[in-house]
């Protein structure tokens, strides 16, 4: 009988994206050839905590006060169910050293938690220590690609044009309120956007378009993270983001665009009022600026060192048609409907195709790691 390839699902996490994570799961294994892989879920709660079994998925789910899944069926119970915390997944024998890790009878993990505690290279990190093979971008470009403070230095950094931006320190903001919006206001003026430095999905961001606006702004971002983003906003510009696939030498799908009913793609304009967004793939761009997103897109994905995959976001000036990188996301919503995998199913990959693609991709990088020496051989 042929092995099956057994892809760990890893899910859930403490962070504000912890539903959108559920659902990016649930998509996958519902998306995965059975009669080619075995899946094991391992879900991690909002406290922290890491559960394991066939059930792990609906447990989460079921806890969540804010579900975005379908409705999701009972497995049958599994005598080997049971609540882990990190430190047994990578458990240490009596003199300190790591022993094998349960994590080691995976072939290939695949992290699906968005934001802080899992996107941001804590999850990958834990991956490298136990020697698993997994999807997506590396521990160094995991922490970039979510920290947007750092993320929007190293593009500036390889010529990538940027919105200006500075950071705020949560410490700052609560020690001197008015300070703070004082000189937000003189950099940047009305609108402006804030939003926590380490988080996706829109959470914790709000436009600004007065004094009252840009302090509830700032009181909202520091509920979420120590390390604010105040950046000018793209007045008058499309919502154009792009897929791109690959380790060493990426490609880019065909560009998408996002057409929010509401005044910019907040939270809830992308998972609780999907009727009043529009998501277009194609976009509707020439060839030229289809050409020049996707070159960008490559270009940001190299600088962070990204590989696997990766949504790179853009605005596009109306008047000008200048191209401004907003930000890349490495672990992007997964579900069949989001738009990473609709903008490689218009390019000619299927969702399904494009999840054995990915899984490939981990195994290559992880064989490629290998070849480096750990130790010092004079």
């Amino acid at each position: 009988m042929t092995h099956k390839i057994r892809v760990g699902l890893i899910f859930g996490g403490k962070s504000g994206e912890h539903e959108v994570s559920l659902a990016s799961a649930q998509s996958v294994a519902r998306a995965l050839d059975q009669d080619k892989y075995e899946i094991v879920l391992i879900g991690i709660t909002k406290q922290g905590r890491w559960l394991a079994g066939d059930n792990a998925l609906k447990q989460l789910a079921a806890a969540s006060p804010t579900p975005l899944l379908a409705p999701i069926e009972p497995a049958a119970p599994k005598p080997n169910e049971k609540t882990l915390n990190s430190a047994e997944l990578v458990p240490r024998a009596s003199n300190g050293t790591v022993s094998a890790s349960p994590l080691a009878a995976l072939d290939v993990a695949f992290p699906l938690v968005h934001g802080p505690f899992g996107e941001d290279g804590t999850i990958q990190g834990l991956l490298e220590l136990a020697d698993v093979a997994y999807v997506g971008a590396g521990v160094a470009a995991s922490a970039v690609g979510m920290d947007k403070a750092l993320m929007k230095a190293i593009f500036r950094a390889n010529n990538l044009p940027v919105m200006d931006w500075m950071v705020i320190l949560r410490r700052d903001w609560d020690a001197q309120p008015e300070a703070t919006i004082h000189r937000i206001e003189s950099a940047f003026g009305y609108p402006c956007f804030v939003k926590p430095a380490n988080l996706g999905s829109s959470v914790g961001v709000t436009k600004a378009h007065n004094w009252d606006e840009l302090a509830q702004a700032l009181a909202t971002a520091a509920q979420y993270d120590r390390k604010l983003i105040a950046e000018r906003a793209a007045e008058n510009a499309r919502e154009i983001e792009c897929s791109v696939l690959g380790n060493d030498e990426p490609i880019a799908a065909t560009p998408g665009e996002v057409l929010p009913k509401r005044e910019f793609y907040d939270y809830a304009a992308k998972y609780a009022d999907e009727a009043g967004t529009e998501l277009i793939v194609p976009a509707d761009l020439s060839p030229e600026t289809t050409r020049a997103v996707q070159e960008m897109a490559i270009r940001a994905f190299k600088a962070i060192d990204g590989s696997g995959l990766a949504r790179v976001d853009f605005f596009l000036e109306r008047a000008t048609n200048k191209l401004i990188l907003n930000e890349i996301n490495t672990i992007p919503g997964f579900t069949a409907v989001s738009m990473y995998p609709k903008m490689w199913e218009q390019s000619g990959l299927s969702y399904a195709a494009l999840i054995d693609r990915l899984i490939q991709l981990a195994l290559e990088r992880h064989a490629d790691k290998r070849k480096s020496k750990t130790t010092y051989e004079p």
